[in-house]
C-alpha cells in the first residue's frame, strides 16, 4: 500500500520520519504544482494521503464523500481510497490541534481567544476553541472587521493562536503581531513547528507567557491519520514519545562559552558521534570576510566583526539538526540570543579558570593574535563579564572533562542516539 503527503512545496517535511515511527513505512512525499493537482487526484497511484498547504480546500471537489468533521470544517487533510476506487476525505487536524491544547482547556474556557489568519487552518482552530468552550473566538485577518490595525481593542484576550505562515522557515525571525499590545494574554500557541520556537513564541517567553509550537499537533494529526490508513487505533501515549524523539532530532545543539573552553573540538566530536553537520561560527566568519579574524579586528574593528558574526549566527540558527560551535563573544550582542535559541538546545561549556587555562588563553604572541580581545582583557576579566550571560542564555551547563567524554556526556544528557557503538574514552583523556 502507498501513502504520502500531498502539497506544493514539501522538501523540509518531517512527515515521512513521523509516519515511519508510527509503523507506516510506505509513506512518501508527493510535491505537486497546482496545474497538476487534478491529474494526480484522478490518476495518481496512492491508497491514502495527507494534504497540506495549499490544497486542504482544493481537494474537496475530487472527493466522493466526507466525514462529518470534514464536512463541518470544509477542509480535508486526510484522504482514503475506498475499495471501489473513490476518495473519502477526513480531517485529523482537528484532533491534532485539540491534542496540542491539552492541559490548557481550563485556562481557555469562557475566555476570549484570538486566531491570527483566516485560511483553512484557522477554520479548524476556531472550531476546536468553540468546542472546548472558549468564551469568544475572534479571527484576525488583514482586511476583515477585526484586523491587525485595530488589534488593541482585543487587549482582554487570554489566548492567541497563530495559524499564519509568518515566522516559518526559511523566513525565521518575523512575527505577525507585537504581544505587548495584548496585556491580558495568558498563553500563546503557534501551529508552526519549524523553527521550534518562532519569534512570536520567543517574545511570549520573554514576557513570561507560556507558549507552545506546532510539533505536537503535527505528530498527533499524523497518528490519527495512520489510525485511519491502517485501520487500527494506536495509543495516544505514542504521540508524546515520538514528539520528544523528533524534537531532539530537529533541534540544533549550540555550544557557547569562554575562548579555549573546547567548544570547537567538542562540537566537532559531537557532530561526528551523532552524524550531524558541524558549523563553526568563527570559520564561517573567516569564510565570509575572506580574511583571518585578527585581520578583521585590525582592519575593520570589533563592531564590524560582531555584525558579521550575527549574520553567520542568523544563517546557522535557521538550520535544523546541526551542532554549532560559537565564538566566546557571541553573547555580547543581545540579538544573537533568539537567533540561537529559536531552534536549538544551548549548552554552556565551561572550564575551571586554573593557572594552566589562564596561560593557554593569555600568554604567548601566537595565542594573543588568534584571540584579539585577550590583548586588551585578562581571561579572568572576560569570564567575569561573560559568565552571567552564558548562564542566562544556556539550557544546559556542562564542564569540559575531556573532548570525547564531554561529547558522550551531552549525548546521554540530551537523550540522543549516537551513530555506532560507544568507544573507550581512555585514549582521549
Amino acid at each position: 500500500m502507498t501513502f504520502g503527503l500531498l502539497g506544493e512545496h514539501l522538501s523540509h517535511s518531517y512527515s515521512p520520519r513521523i509516519h515511519s515511527m508510527l509503523g507506516n513505512d510506505t509513506y512518501t512525499l508527493f510535491p505537486t504544482p497546482q496545474e497538476k493537482l487534478a491529474a494526480f487526484l484522478t490518476e495518481g497511484n496512492f491508497d491514502g494521503l495527507n494534504v497540506t498547504i495549499p490544497y486542504k480546500k482544493a481537494v474537496l471537489s475530487y472527493l466522493a464523500a466526507l466525514s462529518p468533521r470534514a464536512r463541518q470544517l470544509g477542509s480535508v487533510n486526510t484522504i482514503l481510497r475506498r475499495s471501489d476506487g473513490s476518495l473519502y476525505g477526513d480531517n485529523t487536524d482537528y484532533d491534532g490541534f485539540r491534542y496540542m491544547l491539552r492541559g490548557w482547556e481550563s485556562l481557555i474556557r469562557g475566555k476570549k481567544a484570538l486566531v491570527l489568519g483566516s485560511g483553512g487552518a484557522s477554520v479548524t482552530v476556531v472550531q476546536v476553541l468553540q468546542d472546548i468552550g472558549a468564551g469568544q473566538v475572534i479571527v484576525i485577518s488583514r482586511s476583515g472587521a477585526d484586523n491587525y490595525d485595530n488589534l488593541d481593542r482585543h487587549g482582554d484576550a487570554v489566548l492567541l493562536v497563530n495559524t499564519t505562515p509568518v515566522g516559518m522557515y526559511p523566513n525565521n525571525g518575523a512575527a505577525p503581531v507585537d504581544l505587548t499590545r495584548l496585556p491580558a494574554l495568558g498563553c500563546v500557541a503557534d501551529i508552526i513547528y519549524n523553527p521550534a520556537k518562532t519569534a512570536l513564541m520567543l517574545q511570549a517567553q520573554s514576557l513570561g507567557i507560556p507558549a507552545i509550537g506546532g510539533l505536537s499537533m503535527l505528530v498527533a494529526q499524523a497518528k490519527y491519520s495512520v489510525d485511519l490508513f491502517l485501520g487500527k487505533k494506536q495509543k495516544d501515549a505514542l504521540i508524546e514519545k515520538i514528539q520528544r524523539k523528533i524534537s531532539g532530532e530537529m533541534k540544533n545543539i549550540v555550544l557557547i562559552g569562554m575562548p579555549g573552553c573546547g567548544k570547537s573540538m567538542i562540537g566537532k566530536r559531537l557532530a561526528a558521534t551523532l552524524d550531524r553537520e558541524w558549523i563553526d561560527i568563527d570559520a564561517e566568519i573567516v569564510k565570509a570576510a575572506g580574511k583571518p579574524i585578527p585581520e578583521i579586528f585590525q582592519q575593520d574593528g570589533e563592531a564590524a566583526f560582531r555584525r558579521l558574526e550575527t549574520q553567520c549566527v542568523a544563517q546557522a540558527g535557521k538550520k535544523s539538526g546541526c551542532v554549532i560551535s560559537t565564538g566566546g563573544g557571541v553573547v555580547t550582542r543581545p540579538e544573537n540570543r533568539d537567533l540561537l535559541r529559536q531552534n536549538s538546545t544551548v549548552v554552556y561549556i565551561w572550564r575551571q579558570m586554573t593557572k594552566t587555562y589562564r596561560e593557554q588563553l593569555g600568554l604567548g604572541k601566537e595565542k594573543a593574535q588568534s584571540r584579539p580581545l585577550l590583548i586588551q582583557h585578562s581571561p579572568d576579566e572576560l569570564e567575569r563579564q561573560r559568565r552571567p550571560l552564558y548562564l542566562a542564555w544556556s539550557d544546559v551547563k556542562v564542564m569540559n572533562i575531556g573532548i570525547q567524554e564531554t561529547a558522550w556526556q551531552l549525548v546521554s544528557f540530551l537523550h540522543l542516539s549516537p551513530v555506532g557503538k560507544k568507544k573507550s574514552h581512555k585514549k582521549h583523556t
